[in-house]
């Protein structure tokens, strides 16, 4: 036999870290940073009238969460496309609109669709971005008076070719996220940075976690 709950009605007075609480629940549990009121009525524990009140508007609640409104559109265009490279890394395929609600997405459709209009726009917007020629830059060090190689972490664009290059597949076994949910690829170093190893292209390589792990700092 079930015992009987009860269930406290939506406006009934708690404290403010219940509320800030809560809106990082729900913001959480749909994986986005962008927290409309419309979606927070649907899934969210406390009013949304009584939350507005508490910080003097939505947008102050939000704030006060460490979250954003839903009206957001400041996003730059490097942050909405290396979005969409890290979904194209973790799925191994293009990614579709329905993978913005989906980790590891941290971005909402609608910030796409105010910039480009479309998911579609977006996509072929990316592309054309990313095939872009990278401007290497060089960096001197006085301490060894000599010019310092490329930094560590290769650039959104480069990372995109190298991936396409090796089809979104561990080079050494054959792993994809494509084929297997929850591999994890990684660009790594052919010749590590360790031991003068260059962020270029041909000194770069897709590789599962397993495999980085195993090959450490060797060639």
């Amino acid at each position: 036999m079930n015992n009987f709950e009860y269930i406290p009605p939506k406006n009934t007075p708690v404290s403010t870290e219940e509320l800030i609480n809560d809106l990082k629940k729900v913001a959480s549990e749909n994986n986005i940073d962008v927290l409309p009121q419309r979606l927070y009525a649907e899934k969210g524990k406390y009013d949304v009238t009584n939350i507005s009140r508490r910080f003097g508007t939505w947008r102050k609640a939000l704030l006060k969460a460490g979250l954003k409104p839903g009206n957001i559109n400041n996003y730059s265009n490097e942050e909405l496309f290396e979005n969409i490279l890290n979904i194209w890394q973790y799925k191994g395929k293009q990614p579709t609109r329905r993978d913005l609600i989906c980790k590891p997405s941290k971005i909402s459709q609608y910030p796409y669709n105010r910039r480009f209009k479309s998911w579609s726009n977006a996509l072929l917007s990316f592309v054309k971005y990313a095939n872009e020629k990278d401007n290497i830059e060089f960096k001197f060090n006085s301490s060894q008076c000599s010019i310092q190689k490329t930094n560590r972490d290769p650039s959104l664009r480069l990372r995109f070719k190298v991936l396409k290059r090796d089809n979104f597949t561990c080079v050494q076994c054959g792993a994809s996220p494509a084929k297997v949910e929850g591999v994890e690829l990684h660009v790594d170093h052919i010749k590590p940075c360790s031991k003068g190893g260059e962020t270029i292209y041909e000194n770069l390589q897709i590789l599962c976690l397993e495999c980085t792990l195993g090959k450490s700092n060797r060639e």
